[in-house]
């Protein structure tokens, strides 16, 4: 890790600047709609005050002179038998890779999710996933991720002010 900036794990109070980066990778991204960030904020905070204690939300979160400046989480799922994996395993979901402007090119995310793979090593994860932004999918491959053929389906619900996003 580079000089002055330490890697801890993440306790409940950390739910609001976790909530906060959540919000901000979607507006770096160009995905989130001003009128969207309130709620996603608030809803993800109150999610993570709760899963945070239980360890249902792992988090990472990367401190500079007592602040944090980068964060990222995973929660683990149960997978049933497969090939290559006959008697099944867990899978980590890496989500909320974040990295405040000016701390970014310093290699925080890389050592952020080093020490997550590490931790999904140590726990014999047989499968780490994540989705990644443009910007990240460099990073990812280089760590030695490999793009897939997920397809995703979503329930048709109405946006704020009633319009669907992909209008």
């Amino acid at each position: 890790m580079r000089e002055g900036y330490a890697i801890r794990m993440a306790t409940g109070a950390d739910a609001d600047v976790i909530a906060y980066h959540r919000v901000a990778m979607f507006r770096d991204m160009g995905i989130l709609r001003d009128e969207e960030m309130p709620s996603i904020e608030a809803v993800t905070r109150t999610y993570l005050a709760e899963a945070l204690p239980r360890r249902e939300y792992v988090g990472f979160m990367v401190e500079a002179d007592g602040s944090v400046v980068a964060g990222g989480g995973l929660f683990v799922r149960r997978l049933l038998p497969r090939p290559g994996w006959p008697t099944g395993g867990d899978e980590a979901y890496v989500l909320n890779v974040y990295t405040e402007p000016a701390h970014r090119r310093r290699g925080l995310a890389r050592a952020l999710m080093e020490a997550i793979m590490a931790w999904c090593d140590a726990r014999g994860m047989s499968r780490v996933t994540l989705h990644a932004s443009d910007d990240g999918r460099p990073l990812y491959e280089t760590l030695g991720f490999l793009q897939t053929n997920e397809m995703r389906w979503e329930a048709e619900r109405p946006w704020p002010g009633g319009e669907r996003r992909d209008e």
